[in-house]
């Protein structure tokens, strides 16, 4: 049985949304408590290419489940947590980047807003943790992604 490139490459994308909106979470909170204007531009550049990424693994993990043949009814409802957490990421880390962006562009990046984004990147680690701990269970306890369903063509 053949898997598609997207769902191929899921593996590889995923990691980079992970490290990428939990460095976001860490600079935006450092660059807020220590004031540091650097470190909270470099924080919104980094959410913006974990946004794009996020959307890359979501993609690609849709694509995987639809290829993949041999659920059971633990791994289907594992996988759908995987999956609802993942895509919760992805669209409050599209929220918190526009917003973002909104307020660095009407210079209202102050006071109570500022520290909102505090919670916010709190948020963001804790659902990067969610998805990643649901899809690694995925692999670790299921097998899923791995060689177990799909022995190479020579076997």
């Amino acid at each position: 049985m053949e898997t598609s490139f997207l769902a191929d490459i899921h593996p590889k994308v995923v990691h980079f949304p992970i490290a990428l909106l939990t460095t976001y979470s860490l600079l935006e909170i450092v660059g807020i408590i220590f004031k540091k204007e650097f470190i909270s531009k470099s924080a919104l550049l980094i959410l913006c290419l974990g946004v794009v990424t996020a959307f890359f693994a979501v993609l690609t993990g849709n694509q995987a489940a639809a290829d993949f043949k041999f659920w059971t009814e633990e791994s289907k409802t594992l996988w759908g947590e995987h999956q609802t957490y993942a895509t919760y990421l992805l669209w409050f880390s599209v929220i918190v980047c526009g917003f973002r962006i909104f307020v660095v562009i009407k210079k209202k990046f102050v006071g109570f807003t500022k520290y909102l984004f505090i919670l916010f990147a709190l948020m963001i680690i804790s659902l990067v943790y969610q998805t990643a701990m649901h899809g690694g269970n995925l692999v670790k306890k299921h097998g899923i992604g791995t060689d177990i369903f799909y022995p190479s063509e020579s076997e």
